[in-house]
């Protein structure tokens, strides 16, 4: 009897452990369909929001008529038209892509490094765009290519900054979680010394002021046009790169060992995540500046909704990311009227609270 009943529950543990993946699944599945149709209605009211308010059934009827041709007369003013398609759409899409962008790389920064304070200002990309679109800004470098100066500028800034950590953190043979970790630190700080320097060395205040702006992120340079749909295109690439890569991801982030295990060279699949988070990166920060937060907070908020599986949280923290940016931008519109706050003390009013929650569960998980 006791030999049947040791059997019967070993044939029981498979099936055990396949229900419980099966609700875990079914848990995302929920999360994401429920997200999505939130980030739906956000998009819908963020457009509305303003210092002219305009309905969210107009608002769907606006886009719908540009999108579809529906309905075929126009029942609202051309001023509305021209503010929900012309100013407000392009920039709370922009915040949907930054915020997605800036979420997935953050979560992977934190597997990439095993650090889960680890966010998109470890790498040094921020301080470089900054760098770059300080030159622009204050000495006219990139003059040549018009209204795209200051995006084009700060690109490059980000791709210097992200080939200098990738060469330092090479410099040993091997790109190690350390490695990364101390290489961006140390590019980090000293673009961000560039910056300063840049902006004391300009006798423009105006200039000046204009950085200081950027500096605390802006979705205000968003225009229907290449350059929303190349940002548009990196994160869609990114978001899906890394939901597929991830078991990789998952394995990384225990440890070398458990990759090496699994018959993956951490060496080069670090070096994948570091061109991908790189590039997505200097994308968005050339487009919006430098926001913060986003990248630390959103990735252990959709942990804790779907699980650790990356497979399952890398697009649960895109749409969270989404929707957290489109009401901070909200927020940042309306709040000081008719002023507008830059987006990014939004973000680090939410984030600073969660860091400080964070590092004292840390001291109380290690205690």
């Amino acid at each position: 009897m006791a030999g049947e009943l040791v059997g019967e529950r070993r044939s029981l543990q498979p099936q055990v452990s396949d229900l419980g993946l099966s609700g875990q699944r079914r848990r995302g599945s929920a999360w994401l369909i429920g997200l999505s149709g939130l980030l739906v209605v956000s998009v819908l009211l963020g457009v509305g929001v303003g210092a002219v308010a305009i309905g969210p059934a107009s608002v769907a009827r606006i886009i719908g008529h540009h999108l579809f041709g529906l309905p075929g007369t126009p029942t609202w003013s051309l001023p509305q038209d021209a503010i929900v398609w012309q100013v407000r759409l392009p920039r709370v899409l922009l915040g949907v892509c930054v915020g997605a962008g800036l979420a997935v790389c953050g979560m992977a920064l934190q597997a990439m490094v095993r650090n889960m304070l680890a966010d998109p200002y470890l790498l040094g990309i921020n301080s470089g765009a900054s760098s770059g679109a300080a030159a622009a800004i204050l000495f006219g470098v990139g003059v040549g290519f018009g209204e795209n100066a200051l995006p084009f500028t700060a690109f490059l800034g980000a791709l210097a900054a992200s080939f200098l950590v990738f060469l330092i953190a090479r410099s040993g043979g091997r790109v190690t979680s350390v490695r990364l970790l101390l290489a961006g630190v140390a590019v980090g700080y000293a673009l961000y010394a560039l910056t300063s320097f840049l902006i004391f060395a300009s006798d423009s205040a105006e200039g000046s002021r204009s950085v200081m702006f950027w500096l605390l992120g802006s979705l205000g340079l968003a225009r229907w046009g290449v350059s929303l749909g190349i940002v548009v295109a990196v994160v869609l690439l990114t978001v899906g790169l890394l939901t597929l890569w991830g078991r990789r991801l998952d394995a990384l982030a225990i440890g070398d060992e458990t990759a090496h295990t699994l018959g993956i060279s951490p060496d080069r699949f670090r070096t994948r995540l570091l061109v991908l988070v790189s590039l997505c990166i200097g994308v968005l920060v050339a487009a919006s500046g430098s926001i913060g937060f986003v990248g630390l907070v959103i990735p252990h908020v959709a942990r804790r909704l779907v699980g650790a599986p990356h497979a399952r949280a890398v697009p649960v923290a895109a749409l969270l990311g989404a929707i957290f940016l489109v009401w901070a931008d909200a927020l940042s519109r309306t709040l000081l009227q008719p002023q507008e706050l830059p987006i990014g003390i939004i973000t680090s009013l939410v984030g600073a609270p969660f860091l400080l929650v964070l590092i004292r569960r840390l001291h109380a998980t290690s205690a």
